[in-house]
C-alpha cells in the first residue's frame, strides 16, 4: 500500500471544519434576522381602516329637470298664390329677413286688369240704368197722385227702380272682386320673419290655392322650444310642491336654460310659457313649451336641444357625490355612513335627479351625517372605521 503524504492527510479535516463553521454562522444570521423583522401582518393587526368622510350640510338647491326637445318657429306662414298666372318677378333674396306686407312675387296682372276694367264698365251701365229707373219712378209717383196713371204702372216703376239699384250693387261687388284679384297678383309676406328658398322662378305658372308653397316665412325671434316630460315626473313635482318640500322661486314663470346639440350652453335664458293640458296616451308624456330670445338666429327650427327646466327651490336640500352612491341587489340606491359609534352603516336612499353633477337625496340622509366617500371598496356594514379627510376627487 502506498504511503500518504502528511500534507494531504491534514487538508481534509481542515476543510470539513471550515464548512461546519460557515453553516453554523449562516443559521445564526438567519435566526437573528427573523427575530428583528416580525411578519408584516403582525403590525397594526385589528386596527380600524381609515375612510374619507364628508359631513353633509343642508343647502339651498334649485331643482331643475333636464328634458329633450326641439326648437319650433314662433310663427310659420307658407306663401301660396291666390290667383292663377305666370310669375313675372321675384322680389326677395332667399334666406333674408322680410317684413310683413313686403312684396315677394309679382304675377302677370294683365288679364286681371282687363277684368277690373270690364267690371267697372258694367257698374257704370248699371248706375245709368238705375238713374233712368229712378226718374221714371218719380214721374209715375206724381201722376198716380192725380190719377193720371194707374197704380199698377206706378208699382211697376218702383219695382224697376229697385231692380236697377240691385244691379248697381252687384256690379259694385264685381268691381271689388276684380280689384282683390288684381291686388293678389302682388304676393306679399303675410308675417315678418326669415324667408327660405323659393320653390318657383320667374316664368313659372302658378295656380290659385295650389298645394305646393312658393316659399315659407318663419319668425325666429323669439323662438319656441317644445320638450316632453313624463306624467309620473310631473305628478312627483306637483306632490313635492304641495307638501312644501319645494317652493316656487317667486311668482314669475319657471326659468329654462338650453344645451345645444354639440353640448355647449346657449347664452340666453328662456321662460316656460305653458304646459299641455292633456297627456299623450301613446308616450305617457306632457308637452312643455318655453320661449327663448334668438336675436342672432343661432337657434333654427327643428334643432335638437336639451332644456333644463327649473321646477322649484328646496331650502334644505341634500346633495351627495355620485361616486358615494351604489345599487344593491334590488336596485335600490345605497350609501355608507360612519355612525357616532365609529361603525359603518348602510343607508337606503331615495333620490330625485342630479343637480350640478350630484344626487339630490330626499330620504335616507340628513344634515350632519358623515358620508363615506373614499375607501368604500373594503368596507362592510358593522365594521369599525376611522374618519379621515376625503380625497379632493371623491368629495365632488
Amino acid at each position: 500500500m502506498p504511503k500518504l503524504s502528511p500534507r494531504r492527510s491534514l487538508g481534509m479535516p481542515a476543510f470539513a471544519t471550515l464548512t461546519v463553521v460557515v453553516a453554523v454562522s449562516a443559521a445564526l444570521f438567519l435566526t437573528a434576522c427573523g427575530q428583528a423583522a416580525p411578519p408584516a401582518n403582525a403590525q397594526g393587526a385589528g386596527a380600524a381602516p381609515q375612510v374619507g368622510v364628508l359631513t353633509l350640510q343642508a343647502q339651498r338647491v334649485e331643482v331643475s329637470t333636464e328634458l329633450a326637445g326641439r326648437t319650433v318657429a314662433r310663427e310659420t306662414a307658407e306663401v301660396r298664390p291666390q290667383v292663377t298666372g305666370l310669375v313675372k318677378t321675384r322680389a326677395f333674396v332667399e334666406g333674408s329677413d322680410v317684413g310683413a306686407g313686403q312684396l315677394l312675387y309679382q304675377i302677370d296682372a294683365a288679364s286681371y286688369q282687363v277684368a277690373l276694367d270690364s267690371a267697372r264698365a258694367a257698374l257704370a251701365k248699371a248706375e245709368a240704368n238705375a238713374t233712368t229707373a229712378q226718374l221714371k219712378a218719380g214721374r209715375y209717383e206724381e201722376l198716380a197722385g192725380i190719377d193720371a196713371v194707374s197704380k199698377q204702372l206706378r208699382d211697376d216703376a218702383q219695382a224697376a227702380l229697385k231692380q236697377a239699384q240691385a244691379d248697381v250693387a252687384a256690379a259694385a261687388a264685381a268691381v271689388r272682386s276684380a280689384q282683390i284679384d288684381l291686388g293678389r297678383t302682388r304676393v306679399s309676406a303675410p308675417i315678418a320673419g326669415r324667408i327660405g328658398r323659393s320653390a318657383v322662378t320667374p316664368g313659372a305658372l302658378v295656380t290659385a290655392n295650389q298645394a305646393g308653397a312658393m316659399a315659407t316665412v318663419q319668425q325666429l325671434d323669439p323662438i319656441y322650444v317644445d320638450v316632453t316630460q313624463t306624467s309620473a315626473e310631473l305628478l312627483r313635482l306637483q306632490r313635492e310642491l304641495a307638501d312644501g318640500k319645494l317652493q316656487r322661486d317667486g311668482g314669475s314663470a319657471a326659468r329654462v336654460t338650453l344645451l345645444l346639440e354639440d353640448g355647449s350652453p346657449y347664452a340666453l335664458e328662456g321662460k316656460l310659457q305653458f304646459s299641455e293640458l292633456q297627456v299623450d296616451p301613446a308616450s305617457g308624456s306632457v308637452t312643455l313649451r318655453a320661449v327663448f330670445p334668438n336675436p342672432k338666429r343661432q337657434l333654427l327650427p327643428g334643432m335638437y336641444v336639451r332644456a333644463q327646466v327649473q321646477s322649484g327651490v328646496q331650502a334644505d336640500g341634500i346633495l351627495v357625490p355620485q361616486a358615494a352612491v351604489a345599487r344593491d341587489a334590488k336596485g335600490q340606491a345605497t350609501a355608507m355612513v360612519l355612525g357616532t359609534d365609529g361603525k359603518v352603516q348602510q343607508r337606503v336612499l331615495q333620490t330625485a335627479g342630479v343637480v350640478r353633477g350630484q344626487w339630490r337625496v330626499t330620504a335616507g340622509l340628513a344634515a350632519g351625517d358623515r358620508l363615506i366617500v373614499d375607501g368604500l371598496q373594503r368596507l362592510r356594514p358593522g365594521m369599525a372605521a376611522q374618519a379621515a379627510a376625503p380625497a379632493a376627487s371623491a368629495a365632488r
